[in-house]
């Protein structure tokens, strides 16, 4: 079945709102046409069944309410062409790009996350946080290191980051496409990988661009309703903080999401 929103009809659309009005959620006038009330009902089952309420029937909302068996959505990794990231990342090499993009397409597809809206996110993430498509450690700068202080010395004891004291700040410093920062983060994730690795006991696995992609998708996928709710709503400072917990490269994100936004066909 296509994918049903406002302003469509015909027999699909019958039969949405058929199954919205079985489920309890009527959706008005059962006239196969997908209208404001139509709209609500998706929205209200959506939100019903913890499903981003966005009011259109896709994949997901269809195999919910029994009407497709396939809940997979769209995939546009193919669609991802060298142009269009080079325009995302204007002053990254673009040898970087043609070797680590592939490999970041690849994971983001094995996490189901090869989506428009999940790859825009994850490569201006890439942007906001590796700006030269590597999978790097984390730089010194005063958000990490007091004055005169020893390296990565202010993440020592953050204990919102599972860190126990010196040396914890630089020993689980940002690493990977995503920053992966935190003792707590490389003792999660590190079971998680498609091929699991001990990341508390050798936190610099995380630069191995495989692994830093693979880490990069379970992260952002972790996240991904709020995500899509707040790109949803045009905030994407809210779907930066998600990632980032601030707006540390809220410009590079911003830059890279538009330009990709604008690139990437809207339909598929």
């Amino acid at each position: 079945m296509r994918v049903l929103k406002l302003g469509l009809g015909g027999a699909d659309v019958l039969a949405l709102q058929k199954a919205l009005a079985g489920k309890g959620f009527p959706p008005g006038n059962l006239d196969s046409r997908f209208g404001r009330g139509t709209e609500a009902a998706v929205a209200a089952f959506q939100a019903s069944e913890g499903l981003l309420a966005d009011g259109i029937a896709g994949p997901r909302t269809l195999a919910a309410l029994g009407l497709a068996d396939d809940a997979t959505l769209a995939d546009v990794t193919d669609k991802v062409s060298l142009r269009i990231v080079v325009e995302m990342f204007p002053a990254t090499p673009i040898g970087n790009i043609k070797r680590n993009l592939p490999i970041v397409l690849d994971a983001l597809r094995k996490r189901t996350l090869h989506d428009r809206s999940m790859v825009l996110m994850a490569l201006a993430t890439i942007r906001a946080e590796v700006a030269p498509f590597l999978p790097m450690s984390e730089g010194l700068s005063k958000f990490n290191t007091s004055p005169n202080g020893h390296p990565f010395d202010l993440y020592d004891n953050r204990r919102d980051l599972g860190n126990r004291g010196p040396p914890d700040g630089e020993r689980y410093q940002g690493r990977g496409f995503v920053q992966l920062t935190g003792r707590a983060n490389y003792r999660t994730y590190g079971p998680r990988l498609l091929t699991p690795a001990d990341l508390e006991n050798s936190p610099d696995l995380a630069s191995a661009t495989q692994i830093a992609a693979d880490l990069l998708a379970l992260f952002i996928g972790d996240r991904e309703l709020q995500i899509k709710d707040a790109l949803m709503h045009g905030n994407l400072m809210a779907a930066r903080r998600l990632v980032n917990g601030g707006t540390h490269g809220l410009a590079d994100f911003t830059q890279a999401y538009e330009t990709g936004d604008r690139l990437l066909p809207a339909s598929l």
